[in-house]
């Protein structure tokens, strides 16, 4: 397997969220890594294109071996902010950009290439010969190991897979937004062969008091002794259940969360639980 069964997610890590120092970022990627989490997704734009520096700079410090672990990080997205100069939130997927943008992130991340870079949203400007010469000199150069996207429908993988291989789509998928099953989305990847990974995994079980959520968490409840386990783990043992073998980005930064949704991994939901759940998250039993 490319990644870890579960990825951690570093956009709350800095700026945008927890605000670690360079000390409490380090701990944090030395426990992922001891708990077998050893896949990190970033973005340029997270921390308003700082986080990535201070990834980079605790990952330094660390004793992690860098062919232990595998970087991700995402381009494209242009956002107003003061490390930038753009007038409005738009996307920039010209050749000379992607290539200069991974090469940004190889400088933050303090690294010689990237696992895996992605395109972070779709563009309706994209020209996908124009991407496929810049991953094509990013891979020759030895920047990239692989190519993906993110939040790409399936004629958008399509266009772009016509020029070049997509290894993964990052989509968001949860209990809450799981339309991907439904669409064509996650159905288009398993037959192609390409990886999905979701962020977002809780979805909004425990951000929202509604109708929804809480049919969701009277079920999750109802099972919780069964399988000995919290309702977070549950949610992610059902998003894993997918024979597409999604791969959770998890955003937390708590190492408690962390050691449960790593232990996650074990649980296999049975069939008709299975169903129970997703009954709870749409309100009515499937046709």
């Amino acid at each position: 397997m490319k990644y870890s069964r579960l990825i951690a997610g570093t956009m709350t890590w800095g700026s945008w969220g927890k605000q670690l120092s360079n000390i409490e970022m380090e701990a944090l990627i030395n426990f992922c890594v001891s708990n077998r989490i050893t896949t990190f997704d970033h973005a340029d734009i997270y921390g308003a294109y700082t986080t990535e520096a201070e990834f980079g700079k605790a990952l330094a410090s660390s004793s992690i071996k860098r062919e232990d672990i595998q970087l991700i990080s995402k381009c494209g997205i242009q956002m107003p902010c003061e490390n930038r100069t753009a007038k409005l939130k738009h996307y920039n997927y010209n050749k000379d950009y992607i290539i200069c943008a991974a090469e940004d992130s190889l400088k933050h991340l303090q690294t010689d290439y990237l696992d895996l870079l992605l395109l972070h949203r779709p563009s309706p400007l994209m020209h996908a010969e124009e991407i496929a010469e810049a991953i094509t000199i990013l891979k020759k150069d030895g920047k990239i190991k692989a190519f993906g996207v993110s939040n790409f429908t399936p004629s958008q993988m399509d266009m772009i897979g016509l020029r070049m291989d997509i290894d993964v789509n990052q989509i968001e998928f949860s209990l809450t937004e799981h339309t991907a099953m439904y669409n064509g989305t996650l159905d288009f990847m398993h037959a192609s062969g390409i990886k999905p990974m979701a962020w977002s995994p809780l979805g909004s079980v425990f951000k929202d008091d509604n109708e929804q959520t809480r049919r969701i968490r009277k079920q999750l409840g109802a099972l919780m002794d069964k399988y000995n386990a919290t309702e977070d783990q549950l949610i992610l043992a059902w998003i894993m259940k997918h024979p597409s073998q999604i791969h959770p980005v998890v955003g937390t930064t708590t190492q408690e969360r962390l050691k449960l949704a790593v232990e996650a991994t074990k649980i296999n939901i049975d069939l008709e639980d299975w169903f129970f759940i997703l009954k709870a998250a749409q309100g009515h039993e499937v046709p």
